[in-house]
């Protein structure tokens, strides 16, 4: 389209324009139904690359103009401002908070209205997190049911260690969400990616469950362990989280953690690694050639291959392919 705006263009989910009707569209249309204004009645600079993961939204946002943005209650997610650059002004439900480029970001909870206001340079990551998702995971990080919406801070520290892993997990699967083949491609490692951006999100901004989930926690007894290894052994080819597993344990993560390497020596989702392996090797041994080392890895949820053919020489002492050598003189 011509300088006054631009379409979204579906293969990059990207929109750039000028137009304030069209910018307000863009993120009606990827996040929720909003009023966009303009401080100083000048065109826009918008921009917003967005990616879409099965739980999670992931936008890299500008404005590129000072503009406010008044946003209804979401009523069925939370919302995640995470300042790169530039800074912002916020308020909701009588809490007002100003944001700046790696210092602070906000987290919009799902019941009241907010408003956010952008200076020019203002550049975010923003993150649309679902709210049954995020408070199941909870919930099973907690080992019980969290009863209500989650009550966040409105701000969150990125200066701080879990702010910067945080800040670094969201970049992390934006990354994969765009490379070609990325591990996102996979069902089984895209669930282990959304969940691990979900606890980064919850030990990072406080709440008031923050205090359980940093309190030390007695490991999970043997039969609540022996029920994940069950279900490991029998489902390993399953999109399996640590927070599908505490259900099945009946305790939080950090008592099944502790139980799992008390009891098996490594934590869960180590275990479910190497369970995957086993299933790979068996595979390339009964199969003997028929199936590509990359088909193979990809099936059983390994993604990143350099990262798989390191794993598998860990636990193996051999690479993929001579599995495959073997295999096909065990069969002449």
């Amino acid at each position: 389209m011509g300088d006054p705006g631009h379409a979204v263009l579906p293969a990059s989910r990207l929109v750039r324009t000028s137009d304030l009707a069209e910018a307000q569209a863009a993120i009606t249309d990827v996040y929720i139904p909003h009023d966009l204004r303009s401080r100083d009645g000048r065109p826009l600079d918008f921009t917003l690359n967005f990616l879409q993961s099965h739980k999670l939204t992931v936008g890299h946002l500008n404005y590129g103009a000072d503009a406010e943005l008044l946003v209804p209650a979401m009523l069925d997610c939370y919302h995640l401002n995470l300042t790169l650059g530039g800074a912002t002004q916020v308020s909701q439900g009588g809490r007002t908070a100003a944001t700046s480029g790696g210092r602070r970001g906000v987290l919009f909870g799902p019941l009241s209205p907010f408003t956010v206001r952008w200076s020019p340079e203002a550049v975010q990551y923003a993150i649309k997190l679902p709210r049954r998702q995020l408070e199941d995971h909870l919930a099973g990080l907690l080992g019980r049911p969290v009863g209500g919406p989650i009550d966040f801070h409105l701000t969150v520290d990125l200066t701080r260690a879990a702010g910067r892993n945080l800040v670094s997990a969201v970049h992390f699967l934006r990354g994969e969400l765009a490379r070609p083949g990325g591990l996102a491609t996979s069902p089984l490692a895209r669930d282990q990616l959304e969940a691990f951006v979900m606890t980064q999100v919850l030990l990072a901004v406080p709440h008031e469950h923050s205090a359980q989930l940093a309190t030390p926690t007695a490991p999970a007894q043997r039969t609540r362990v022996g029920a994940v290894v069950e279900l490991i052994d029998a489902h390993p080819d399953q999109p399996l989280t640590l927070v599908d597993m505490t259900r099945v344990a009946g305790v939080g993560a950090r008592a099944l953690q502790a139980g799992f390497r008390e009891t098996v020596g490594m934590a869960p989702l180590a275990y479910l690694r190497k369970v995957r392996l086993d299933r790979v090797r068996a595979e390339l041994t009964e199969t003997a050639g028929d199936r590509s080392v990359t088909d193979v890895a990809l099936r059983w949820g390994f993604a990143h291959l350099g990262r798989f053919a390191g794993q598998y020489r860990a636990q193996f002492g051999e690479s993929p392919s001579e599995t495959v050598r073997t295999a096909l003189r065990a069969h002449r």
